[in-house]
């Protein structure tokens, strides 16, 4: 993974330096909240329900062990003893107090972490594939371009103070885990007829209040002219975006009001203009990012075959783990949705369990996934059983990826100012409620917002909750037949909304529905509700 040089530590270092005397004239009223707000929006620090809350950069969710521990001293230290991992591949934090942040951020700096950029109209943290440099179906390692877009976008002084938030992801799997079709730029690295490595360029999707897929403004963009492509869309956006209406800002509505000919075109023009002049990395800064990402040292001879006669052991290993590159070598996600547990959270003694393991099976590497679980990227089979049994008893050890109670949910309600509705209890009743045919049901997920911005990912969801407000009561739209992957669809409204037991209630009936109508135990649900449409299921729900 990537390492910090000097450059790096310097800008961090004056950046807690700046926020804490930023602080100090908060609290002694030199400066209103007014005024402070842009400031510490800029550190990552909201002001919330109950509290502030502090949102960690976790880029392309990649961690180290000592990394992970110092995410878990600072849940002991500065928040309630737990951290609340995100769909944005980050760590939130819930019950901050202001005179402790300028230490928590010193802290985080002494591991060449920050929190910066992960608020605001500037580009935020970079996502990408949670198996990256791993997975058997990836055609090379985004991360090292990951990493030099994080380069390029920090504090980026044209697009600190852009229209609207910016989201980029990168992946280099046709298998998109990174949910590219749905951020306002999308990157996969492809390979060209004379087999070039390059990146097919996707802009202006996104979810909240009004979802759209990102189209292709570029098939195959040579890997050499990256960062100059992105300036240029940047400042297309900037330029023309809108800052008049909030809701209308993000760059989906201005390439769906151009048209994505006619947004390529612009972005075309004026790359032109910046092409030559030098923006791009050298090669041999591309090469010593690169080098940083070198795979690690595996047996490429370590058994393949391993014991699986322990029947709640075979489930985890046939559910949780997934085809690593080399043989002998399995990639490992950690479930934590336990039902009944809250999707994301993390307690500090659990983070440093994880970051022991990660130490002792992994290469010391973690991955946070956008649905709020964590990866272990490099484990020998021959070591999942130890690692199975050390997960187990930490209550980690839950079998559920991509199932019905893998359920992605934000904070709603009970953390956050913006929502309209709770997404917490509804994710735990309906765990609970599913977890025990989930093996039955197959793929099924299940995604939950408080409210249109769409944190939980619902217009993503195979089945998807909107928390609204219904004359002053919590409500909850049920939607079918959205993804993320790489069919990427969106989720449509089903009909009216529900109470808190009702949603539960009416999942329940579309999952019976669904299995009455699949064509067979493999088809699954999202393959079921293309085939046969929505109102079979609106039948189920309304009668």
């Amino acid at each position: 993974m990537y390492r910090y040089d000097e450059f790096d530590q310097a800008i961090v270092d004056a950046r807690v330096d700046e926020f804490r005397d930023q602080v100090a004239r908060r609290l002694s009223n030199e400066i209103s909240e007014e005024a402070f707000k842009p400031l510490r929006l800029m550190n990552g620090l909201y002001l919330q329900l109950h509290a502030y809350m502090l949102r960690v950069a976790i880029p392309y969710g990649t961690l180290d062990s000592r990394q992970l521990r110092m995410l878990a001293h600072i849940a002991r230290r500065y928040d309630r003893g737990y951290g609340h991992f995100t769909t944005r591949q980050n760590i939130q934090y819930n019950w901050m107090k202001l005179a402790e942040t300028p230490d928590l951020l010193a802290d985080l700096a002494s591991v060449e972490m920050h929190a910066f950029q992960t608020s605001g109209n500037c580009i935020r943290n970079i996502s990408s594939d949670q198996f990256a440099g791993a997975a058997a179906d990836e055609i090379a390692d985004p991360r090292p371009y990951a990493e030099l877009l994080r380069q390029w976008s920090t504090l980026h002084p044209e697009f600190s103070f852009l229209p609207r938030k910016f989201k980029i992801a990168v992946t280099g799997s046709k298998i998109d885990r990174a949910a590219i079709k749905l951020h306002d730029i999308g990157l996969e690295l492809v390979h060209n007829d004379a087999g070039d490595i390059g990146l097919k360029v996707l802009v202006g999707g996104g979810m909240g209040r009004t979802p759209m897929l990102a189209p292709v403004i570029r098939a195959f963009l040579p890997i050499t002219d990256y960062l100059s492509y992105m300036e240029a869309i940047l400042r297309v956006y900037n330029r023309h975006g809108r800052r008049d209406n909030i809701y209308k800002a993000r760059i989906k509505i201005l390439v769906n009001d151009l048209g994505a000919a006619e947004f390529a075109r612009q972005v075309e023009e004026e790359w032109a203009l910046l092409k030559p002049l030098g923006l791009d990395a050298p090669p041999e800064e591309l090469a010593r990012i690169a080098a940083h990402f070198a795979p690690p040292v595996l047996d490429a001879t370590a058994p393949t075959e391993i014991d699986l006669s322990q029947p709640d052991f075979a489930n985890w290993v046939a559910v949780n783990t997934h085809p690593h590159k080399v043989p002998g070598h399995a990639i490992v996600t950690i479930s934590l949705k336990a039902p009944g547990e809250i999707p994301g959270d993390a307690s500090a003694d659990q983070m440093d369990l994880i970051a022991d393991l990660a130490q002792r099976y992994a290469g010391d590497e973690i991955r946070v996934t956008h649905a709020q679980n964590l990866v272990l990227p490099h484990v020998r089979r021959a070591d999942l059983f130890a690692l199975w049994q050390a997960l187990m008893s930490a209550g980690l050890a839950t079998a559920n990826l991509d199932r019905a109670s893998d359920i992605i949910s934000c904070p709603g309600l009970d953390y956050c100012t913006l929502a309209n509705a709770r997404s917490i209890p509804i994710a735990q009743k309906l765990a609970v409620t599913l977890a025990p045919q989930e093996a039955d049901l197959g793929e099924l997920k299940i995604k939950i917002s408080g409210c249109i911005n769409g944190c939980g990912h619902h217009h993503a969801g195979h089945i998807g909750i909107l928390g609204v407000d219904r004359k002053g009561e919590e409500n909850y739209q049920l939607l079918l037949g959205g993804s993320g992957a790489e069919d990427a669809s969106l989720a449509k409204i089903l009909g009216p909304g529900f109470d808190e037991n009702g949603i539960v209630v009416a999942v329940e009936k579309v999952v019976d529905r669904y299995k009455a109508l699949r064509s067979g135990p493999d088809e699954r649900f999202l393959d079921t509700y293309r085939r046969v449409g929505a109102d079979a299921f609106k039948e189920a729900v309304y009668g």
